[in-house]
């Protein structure tokens, strides 16, 4: 008869995220193992958010403004995983994700243009916050009335470490990237040496991460990382390549929902929280699979809506100040979303929080054409039922009293 599930890793809520060793913020080959797992078992493991514990639950997104995006994420490992080994496969089945019982709480936000920036943040640059507090399955918002829906909660960041070879490439085309740059924004962030944080390392290990580790933001095809992919709920599995000794299993950014895009950068409901995870190495699985990134298979656990309850609206590549663009659906996604934008304010909502709603709730983005030039068409599915009043696009619309999300002080 199997016995209690071990936890692995515990992390301290009210112990600042750079002061625990089981935590770290790169990506880099040398950050000590935390803990050990055995081929074939079951453990739970804790995690801060994916902040460190920098926003609080509160009426105001001073917080988000001034948030140091040097520190994040903050990740719980690396966890050693026994006999698995370079040219494995690491098969990770999520079996449970939850809030921690004593902070049943998330936020979502939106960043400050000068300051992290997000999908819309040319036309919405400012920083906003959403807070959602959780009820079993389901979630609701102050900052966001007449909306409750459940959560497809899931981890927004799972990964193995890469190898020096990998790392070293990783540097090397983002580098390229940033140098060749000309547009006024920023497209990638190099290794940054302020606020690593690299586990138990000792002090050379530690200024070696700072000085190559990679910064944890964007997913990447050798390993996963943050791909923030809203369907890896409870029952799905992930197949990642092992390119280091014991495959150093990384996993954090937990989410309780999000919608396709998580549009506004911080644009799940983040939260603290304690996730399950079964771990099993297939050997030589790399070759045998023919892989040169991971594989995801989700489970069957997903918020269900009847059918023709998702209004779905339409985006192109053309942006909304008449530029025809190619096939770029990045340009088309955020059309769709501004449409939706557009059409939640005729019933009282501010901007700030139709953005993010957007990015939290369960909405279902997809390509829709990519092949008729030159417009790449997107469709956004927002699932009626959320709200608690009808969305139906039958005329004229009621306003009511949508109160407000968090902003800043001044």
């Amino acid at each position: 008869m199997p016995g209690p599930i071990r936890t692995v890793l515990n992390v301290d809520l009210k112990k600042a995220a750079a002061e625990q060793p089981q935590l770290h913020n790169r990506w880099h080959p040398d950050i000590p193992f935390c803990g050990t797992v055995k081929n074939g078992e079951i453990v739970k493991i804790e995690c801060v958010d994916w902040t460190g514990g920098q926003i609080g639950n509160n009426d105001s997104a001073d917080d988000m403004k001034n948030v140091d995006l040097t520190k994040i994420h903050y990740l719980s490992g690396p966890l050693e995983i026994e006999t698995a080994e370079p040219g494995d496969v690491l098969v990770v089945e999520i079996q449970d994700v939850q809030p921690f019982q004593d902070q049943p709480w998330g936020f979502t936000g939106v960043f400050d243009k000068k300051n992290g920036g997000g999908f819309l943040d040319e036309i919405y640059p400012n920083a906003a916050k959403a807070i959602w507090d959780f009820e079993g399955i389901f979630c609701s918002s102050r900052h966001i009335p007449h909306v409750r829906f459940a959560g497809l909660i899931h981890p927004g960041i799972l990964g193995c470490a890469p190898s020096a070879e990998v790392l070293a490439e990783w540097n090397r085309r983002e580098g390229e990237l940033i140098s060749a740059n000309t547009m006024d924004r920023v497209v990638a962030e190099p290794p940054q040496p302020i606020n690593a944080h690299a586990g138990s390392a000792e002090d050379s290990i530690k200024e070696k991460v700072g000085k190559e580790g990679a910064r944890t933001i964007p997913g990447r095809p050798e390993h996963g990382g943050n791909c923030d992919i809203k369907n890896l709920s409870r029952g799905s599995k992930v197949y990642l390549p092992v390119h280091v000794k014991g495959a150093k299993f990384s996993v954090g950014d937990l989410h309780f929902s999000q919608g396709d895009g998580e549009i506004s950068f911080c644009g799940a409901i983040e939260m603290a929280g304690i996730i399950t995870l079964k771990f099993s190495v297939m050997k030589n699985g790399m070759a045998d699979l023919g892989m040169k990134s991971p594989i995801f298979q989700p489970g069957a656990v997903e918020p269900q809506f009847g059918p023709g309850r998702y209004l779905t609206f339409e985006g192109f590549s053309v942006d909304e100040h008449g530029k025809q663009h190619y096939m770029d659906a990045t340009v088309a996604y955020r059309q769709t979303t501004l449409r939706v934008i557009e059409y939640l304010r005729r019933f009282g909502y501010d901007d700030y929080q139709v953005y993010l709603l957007l990015s939290c709730a369960p909405v279902q983005g997809h390509i829709a054409g990519i092949v008729d030039i030159p417009n790449a068409c997107t469709t956004l599915g927002l699932p009626m039922d959320i709200f608690d009043f009808d969305i139906s696009p039958t005329g004229p619309a009621e306003k009511m009293d949508m109160g407000t999300c968090a902003f800043t002080s001044d």
